[in-house]
């Protein structure tokens, strides 16, 4: 059954496809990744699938196929850029269905009762748009690095 999508102010996620190029790592055909309206902590991302899918459970083929290494890039450049000891991937999808994940970085600053699920209580404080947007363009650069890389060793 194919879902069909709501209308972009009835879904934040589905909004995020008019999200401005500061906010933007990186846009496929199924994945996208931003820093989400709202959520503009420095070093938090949404990876999010573009098409109205709910659930990890909804996503089609060719987003299931994808979804992992979507995954891997994306935090695998915030760990670059960050230096962070840890980078969370969560998704709960219960205040927006949509299917998404949260990618996080969790600084060495953080301390032992903020981490886990805790860190989420950061966002009031944390939450800084310019710098988010900063990190956002250098997480990019990271992002679309380490999908050259691999594309490159793949052709040798």
């Amino acid at each position: 059954m194919a879902l069909t999508a709501p209308m972009a102010d009835e879904c934040l996620i589905c909004s995020m496809e008019e999200s401005g190029p500061a906010a933007r790592v990186f846009r496929d055909q199924q994945w996208a990744a931003e820093v989400a309206p709202g959520y503009e902590v420095p070093g938090w991302f949404f990876l999010r699938s573009r098409r109205h899918a709910e659930k990890l459970t909804g996503l089609d083929e060719a987003e299931t196929a994808t979804f992992g290494r979507r995954a891997h890039d994306l935090v695998s450049a915030v760990e670059r850029v960050t230096g962070a000891p840890a980078v969370y991937l969560l998704s709960f999808g219960e205040n927006y269905r949509h299917f998404h994940a949260l990618v996080a970085a969790r600084g060495d600053r953080v301390p032992p009762e903020r981490r886990g699920w805790a860190l989420l209580g950061l966002l009031a404080e944390g939450r800084d748009v310019p710098a988010a947007h900063a990190l956002a363009a250098r997480v990019r650069l990271a992002y679309e690095e380490i999908v050259d890389e691999r594309e490159h060793a793949t052709v040798r």
